[in-house]
């Protein structure tokens, strides 16, 4: 049987459990819990509803020393640092995470997204199939014929054709979609004037970004409104565009401390906790009935 292995971007589900559930939720040492509260019932929901066999989770560690930070500073910039109680509870989160024996990944340089992508890449390669768990649109550009992205807090799902739909481009050219319109929730500049419809409609007539600049004497023929404009935009801003796709590409040898983020089936399969480490922490988080949950992981969804 094909193994089917779960990459999930645990970040937004933290912090979408840290906005949405009442900072009143304190744990058992009488601190604010929401986040790992809900982060906890998160991963018990995907356990339960998805039939998880093998996991990864992949963690942001900052938002200000990426890799992608080294050439353009101003990547995530206008976005706010975690408060030091989410970042407490982060810290909470991933302890509970190693404590249930889940494959973790973290990296100050790279991103939650590199790190899945070059945990999956080599055993989607080799034969798995790989639903990953995000709510990000970057992470459309992995999504193939057995790999697919699964909007999890919306029960949304993501194979090439849905990503078609969304983006009028095929998922091997959401980075070039991004070079070209940029994104405002990552500070990703794209070229001034061309937002996400003309992107979509420039990529439909060429392969990708690099195509598109070596046939760019085309352009003013396209039947797109302002094409002539248009191609003026596109050569004044080339640097803006190619960069723009730099950041948006996700890589696949990311590194965590331990080196190139890699694992094998076997480090993927769910385990039973580990007591030593799961007991600790429930006694500081009481969680009363949910605890009981997590001792009975993976059993338990």
């Amino acid at each position: 049987m094909t193994p089917r292995i779960h990459l999930v971007d645990a970040s937004p589900y933290i912090f979408r459990a840290f906005f949405s559930l009442p900072p009143s939720l304190k744990s058992a040492a009488g601190l604010p819990a929401n986040a790992t509260y809900g982060f906890a019932g998160f991963l018990l929901k995907l356990l339960a509803d998805e039939g998880v066999s093998h996991l990864a989770l992949a963690f942001d560690e900052s938002l200000t020393t990426s890799f992608r930070n080294d050439f353009y500073p101003e990547y995530k910039a206008q976005r706010e640092l975690p408060d030091p109680d989410l970042e407490r509870q982060l810290k909470g989160c991933v302890a509970l995470a190693e404590a249930l024996g889940i494959a973790t990944f973290a990296s100050p340089r790279y991103e939650a997204e590199d790190l899945l992508a070059t945990v999956g890449a080599p055993l989607v390669e080799a034969g798995a199939s790989a639903v990953i768990v995000s709510s990000d649109k970057d992470l459309m550009q992995l999504v193939t014929e057995r790999v697919e992205l699964f909007d999890f807090a919306r029960g949304e799902r993501y194979g090439p054709a849905e990503v078609v739909a969304k983006f009028g481009v095929r998922p091997g050219q959401i980075a070039d979609y991004l070079g070209l319109a940029g994104d405002s929730v990552d500070n990703i500049p794209g070229v001034p004037g061309v937002g996400k419809k003309t992107a979509s409609a420039l990529l439909a007539s060429f392969e990708s970004l690099e195509d598109l600049y070596s046939r760019l004497d085309e352009v003013p023929s396209l039947p797109i409104r302002g094409a002539k404009s248009l191609a003026r935009k596109l050569a004044e801003h080339r640097g803006a565009a190619e960069l723009s796709k730099r950041l948006a590409t996700i890589v696949t040898d990311a590194e965590t401390a331990e080196g190139v983020a890699k694992a094998d089936l076997d480090q993927l399969e769910l385990r039973r906790p580990d007591p030593a480490l799961l007991e600790p922490w429930l006694e500081e988080h009481g969680f009363g009935s949910l605890a009981e949950r997590l001792r009975g992981w993976p059993e338990a969804g």
